[in-house]
């Protein structure tokens, strides 16, 4: 046992112990353990032990970090296949990498507090608009490879062309033709392939779309105008996967007649990672905006009339539309997009293409010293990569390894390269020795003038906007990213009670090797030898995670929770077919579950069946039996959360289980709400088939103010070998297709989970779950009076969120949900999750991380807005002109004349002694119709800030 001041329980679990009992007699109860009896249902509680190591303390853990860093070896990777060598500059690492102002915030769902990554976004959205020559990007995609399997499925939404073949250019990364051909599969699509350097002759029949990846991964550059002008006369969509250094040089895609481009931002000074994480992008032409996955930052105003950032078009998102949504994405990778975003503005367009004059310069430069050697280089036209054939290839790799080089080998007789802004005239001269080239002749020439780039040179300009044009001293840098961070709200302020979202704490030990070169400087496709440090640390954390659900395999490929979704789905299917059961198609989700569920079953072939829930909450035990008996031999799995997204464990799990398999179905147990079963309850045994986990939530992963996360799936033995593969995997992983493009997915953030878990081990994380609990019931007893409680289990209780129910409020005295929400931005909060699992409610999930003080504050703040809403019931204000409806007050606004009848105090100080920790708004309550209706995705003008 630790010595307290180094068990880290005591550093991640905010009430003490003495406020633990406190809160729990004041439910009641004498124990933590007697609570989780109570709550919990008997039949699935686990009663043995974990087999968790014993915890370390925080410096013990980071010397054990630093073991598997020092078994890792980073070598000079010119590997290229999208991912490449970058400088991260340091004010953005250290300001927005590093800054819990910026990882620790939540989805902008509340633009009120949100305007600083929301500018930031912005930034990141006209980037890549004016870089691609597109009229829409979004918020940011996965990865590259899933960024273009959602372009396939977009092309298939949008295109008037009723073929089911969608062309994918040959020279198309490796790793995403693997995920193109998985995610095709189920949605009844069919890929061709064709060779660009032909031009459009190649493309036969009809087909519903085609794509380009522009330069190829042999480097290759294709005028894409030919076949794009082809794809349009046979009403197909043309599809771009592009390179945004490349396009500082090139002809961007949208002038070629793109209809949508996507691909990685990573380059724009994102670390390599292991394969992650990096925001993917997805930009469209003018009329797909509505169709496009993912978030979408646009303009608006708010109540003064003044421009402020929301999200906009969300009724085209999962959480809304669900089995009828563009995608299944929720979480994507904001806090990567904020990075690209700033590496641009911090770098501005003369940066950027200094930068990529330079890629291209040097990349030539070793070419033509090779081809002086007498070797044949393949490419005569090329931005960054090349490859050199004729040669014993395998040699070639092994010398350039003694230099501490590694190659990208791509058969037995050619090498490749990919020179990115790392490469030094040093490396360049090691590379070019390894094949007997003399002395590489580079000096950089800012002119631009003898570009070998097969007549594609850009002649528009780009990144034309005051913000790409003003930051560019370290100073002014570091000044625009503080104040960005001061106008949002993050855990670095206060409390975040979303439920289903766990806002915990995302302690500093945890984050610290996420940044270390022998964690961040990997490349995905290195040789095995180079990354055991990685195997060994991928291979404990499956371990751990498999103890932790009761399962027999994990993956950690999935890059976000819904790809985890979409991973265990595929699973099911893949067994499915394995057994000859294809009529089994149908996949049962109750009312109550989150949108990802019904949109991921739909990308997984499945056709979706909605289970009522009833009265309490729980799934209707008649109407899934009804369900089961209508499916048939068609039922392939039924997708259920636990505990559910009403926040109760229900009491007959284990027997909706049992019903399913009887029917020889699969059970999908979403792992959303984990957070209140670990230690106590194990997914595995209980009766799930699959589930998938959120890194984000339970085990500690920021949420990076959407994204990133990571979302693993867990599976029992039987459907172990349909989890997600990889062709480029250093080791064994499933013959089965991947979820994303990298063997591990976002692998640079799994240190945070690994040392979270060695951290706590067994008995703290048992602990972790009960004061999650134990804060939740302390919350619903504390506002029971003030507000209906939703749903509760047994004895009243809940599991680690509730549910309080405003419907009652609104239809007496007009205060709705979003009233109750920007209210509470006043007092110094984020509001809860609004309107979901049911319209009309609020719910709270405040985790085991917040300090007792913290929840009665919060708990003081609701009582008072209660007590608000009663004046406002009594008449005192109008229902047009009280504090409910014109929250949030700005500290602007104080300097107006006030014309309100009720105090600037009450406005804006409601509680005693919150002028000590005051949040200021930047702006007031934004229009969401004004922004539907008025789409402006890209950076407004300055003069609209005047």
């Amino acid at each position: 046992m630790l010595p307290e001041h180094k068990d880290f329980k005591y550093r991640h679990i905010g009430p003490t112990q003495e406020e633990q009992s406190t809160m729990l007699k004041e439910l009641g109860y004498s124990s933590l353990d007697q609570l989780m009896a109570t709550a919990l249902p008997k039949a699935i509680q686990f009663e043995g032990e974990g087999k968790l190591p014993d915890p370390l303390s925080e410096p013990d853990t980071l010397d054990a970090l630093r073991v598997h860093a020092r078994n890792n070896h980073v070598t000079t990777a010119l590997i290229g296949q999208g991912y490449y060598g970058t400088f991260t500059p340091a004010v953005i690492k250290r300001n927005v990498l590093e800054n819990p102002s910026w990882y620790t915030a939540y989805t902008p769902y509340q633009p009120e507090i949100s305007q600083g990554r929301l500018e930031a976004i912005i930034n990141f959205q006209t980037m890549v608009n004016d870089l691609t020559g597109m009229k829409t990007a979004n918020a940011s995609m996965l990865d590259e490879s899933t960024a273009a399997a959602e372009a396939m499925l977009l092309s298939r939404r949008s295109s008037t062309n009723e073929s089911n073949v969608f062309y994918v250019d040959s020279d198309t990364m490796p790793q995403t033709k693997s995920l193109l051909e998985h995610r095709a599969e189920p949605v009844g699509i069919t890929i061709s392939y064709f060779d660009t350097s032909k031009g459009a002759a190649e493309l036969d029949g009809e087909y519903f779309g085609v794509m380009v990846q522009y330069p190829g991964a042999s480097g290759r550059l294709t005028q894409l105008k030919p076949i794009f002008d082809a794809a349009h006369g046979k009403n197909a969509m043309a599809v771009s996967v592009a390179d945004l250094l490349a396009l500082c040089l090139i002809e961007a895609p949208g002038e070629m007649g793109a209809d949508m481009v996507v691909g990685t931002t990573q380059r724009f000074g994102v670390p390599m990672g292991f394969g992650g994480p990096h925001a993917g992008y997805l930009a469209v032409r003018e009329d797909l905006e509505r169709s496009m996955p993912g978030r979408l930052v646009g303009v608006s105003v708010d109540a003064d009339g003044a421009p402020a950032y929301r999200l906009t078009l969300q009724t085209r998102e999962q959480h809304i539309r669900r089995e009828r949504a563009t995608s299944n994405i929720c979480t994507a990778q904001v806090l990567l997009a904020v990075m690209a975003g700033m590496y641009a503005v911090y770098h501005g367009p003369k940066g950027l293409r200094s930068i990529a004059l330079e890629v291209h310069q040097k990349a030539h430069a070793l070419a033509d010293s090779i081809r002086e050697a007498g070797l044949t280089v393949v490419e005569e036209n090329f931005f960054d990569t090349f490859r050199v054939t004729g040669i014993d290839a395998q040699a070639i790799f092994e010398k350039g390894r003694q230099q501490n080089i590694t190659m990208n080998l791509v058969d037995d007789k050619t090498v490749g390269f990919s020179i990115d802004e790392t490469v030094s005239p040093e490396i360049l001269n090691q590379v070019a020795s390894v094949f007997g080239a003399g002395t590489v002749s580079y000096s950089y020439d800012p002119s631009g003038t003898k570009l070998k780039l097969a007549g594609l040179d850009r002649k528009s300009k780009y990144l034309t906007h005051q913000v790409f044009n003003t930051y560019h001293s370290e100073t002014a840098m570091l000044r625009y990213l503080k104040r960005l961070a001061d106008y949002d709200y993050a855990l670095d302020r206060g409390m975040i009670p979303l439920g289903s979202c766990t806002m915990k704490l995302n302690s500093t030990t945890e984050m610290e090797a996420v940044t270390w070169p022998e964690f961040s400087n990997l490349h995905p496709f290195s040789p095995k030898q180079d990354i055991e440090g990685y195997l060994d640390l991928i291979s404990e954390l499956e371990t751990w995670l498999c103890d932790v659900t009761g399962y027999d395999a994990v993956s950690l490929q999935p890059n976000a929770g819904s790809q985890g979704e979409l991973a265990g789905l595929m699973a099911i299917r893949g067994y499915h077919l394995s057994r000859g059961d294809s009529q089994r198609q149908v996949c049962l989700i109750p009312s109550s579950a989150h949108g990802t569920n019904a949109a991921s079953a739909v990308l997984a072939g499945m056709k979706v069946v909605v289970v009522a829930c009833d009265e309490l909450g729980n799934v209707d035990l008649d109407d899934i039996k009804a369900k089961i008996a209508e499916a048939g031999d068609k039922l392939a799995a039924l997708m259920v959360t636990y505990p559910s997204t009403h926040g109760v464990y229900e009491e007959a799990i284990a027997d909706i289980c049992e019903l399913v398999h009887q029917s020889g179905g699969q059970v999908y147990i979403d792992g959303a709400n984990t957070n209140a079963v670990v230690g106590y309850a194990k997914f595995g045994l209980l009766g799930g088939d699959v589930s998938h986990l959120n890194l984000h939530k339970t085990f500690c992963i920021p949420h990076g103010g959407g994204g990133p996360g990571v979302g693993p799936v867990a599976a029992r033995a039987h459907l172990a070998p349909f989890l997600p593969g990889h062709s480029l995997a250093q080791i064994d992983l499933p013959n089965f297709g991947p979820i994303s493009g990298a063997p591990f997915g976002s692998a640079s953030i799994l240190p945070i989970s690994w040392a979270y878990i060695r951290m706590m081990g067994n008995q703290s994380l048992r602990d972790a779950t009960a004061v999650a609990v134990l804060s939740a019931n302390y919350i619903a007893k504390k506002l029971k009076d003030h507000f209906p409680l939703l749903y509760t289990g047994n004895d009243g209780l809940i599991a680690h969120e509730c549910i309080i129910d405003i419907r009652g409020i609104t239809k007496d005295t007009g205060v709705s949900v979003d009233d109750i929400a920007k209210r509470l931005i006043d007092y110094g909060f984020h509001a809860p999750t609004m309107s979901f699992p049911v319209s009309g409610t609020l719910m709270i999930e405040p985790t085991e991380s917040e300090p007792k003080d913290e929840i009665d504050r919060f708990i003081e703040a609701m009582i008072a807005i209660k007590q608000e809403i009663t004046q406002l019931a009594g008449g005192e204000w109008s229902p047009e002109d009280n504090p409910l409806r014109q929250a949030p007050h700005t500290a602007k606004i104080l300097t107006e004349d006030w014309s309100h009848p009720y105090s600037r105090q009450l406005a804006v100080y409601p509680v005693k002694g919150q002028h000590l920790q005051k949040y200021w708004p930047k702006v007031r309550r934004v229009d969401s119709v004004h922004g539907d209706r008025n789409l402006i995705c890209s950076c407004p003008p300055p003069e609209a800030f005047a």
